[in-house]
């Protein structure tokens, strides 16, 4: 009986120190440059009936079910999407909006597993005259998923998304 006991408290501990360690907060964002004027840019990135143009998910899941509620490039509009396995189930909100500079979002994730992001793309003008453009997300990585990302990596699981996403958001207005 006590090896019982020493056994469920050294489960307890570990549990304890793991989560001690793990990450509360992740934060993932990658940025690229385009040769396009950065009203014209941010105007595109506004809407999210266009992000299905660049979003590497739209084309994972191609036949994924959509809805669209709200004023597209506004504050209150949102995308609904329901997918296949890679894609999932979820929406994503304008929650603000800074004129010419910045977009922000609220993504709730519903499946495989139910999640909040906040979410974000931002423009700048550079030395050179082109637009920068940072796609990024970040939130809160609640128990037992905090557990779960001492060993994964929310920047590798989404960060090469981000690059193929931004590749083909340049791709289509350098056109």
């Amino acid at each position: 009986m006590t090896i019982v006991l020493y056994i469920l408290a050294g489960i307890i501990l570990l549990l304890l120190v793991l989560i001690l360690l793990a990450p509360k907060t992740y934060d993932v964002s990658r940025s690229i440059e385009i040769s396009k004027p950065k009203g014209e840019v941010f105007e595109y990135l506004k809407s999210l009936k266009k992000m299905d143009e660049w979003s590497p998910w739209a084309k994972k899941d191609p036949n994924m079910e959509k809805k669209f509620t709200g004023t597209d490039g506004e504050v209150g509009a949102t995308s609904y999407w329901n997918g296949n396995k890679d894609v999932g189930e979820g929406e994503q909100e304008i929650t603000k909006i800074i004129e010419g500079e910045r977009v922000e979002s609220e993504l709730r994730f519903l499946k495989p597993w139910k999640s909040t992001s906040d979410c974000y793309t931002e423009v700048k003008e550079d030395e050179n005259g082109q637009t920068k453009v940072t796609w990024g997300f970040s939130g809160k990585n609640k128990f037992p998923m905090s557990i779960m990302m001492l060993f994964m990596s929310m920047d590798k699981m989404v960060g090469k998304d981000f690059e193929e996403g931004l590749a083909s958001l340049k791709s289509n207005l350098e056109k």
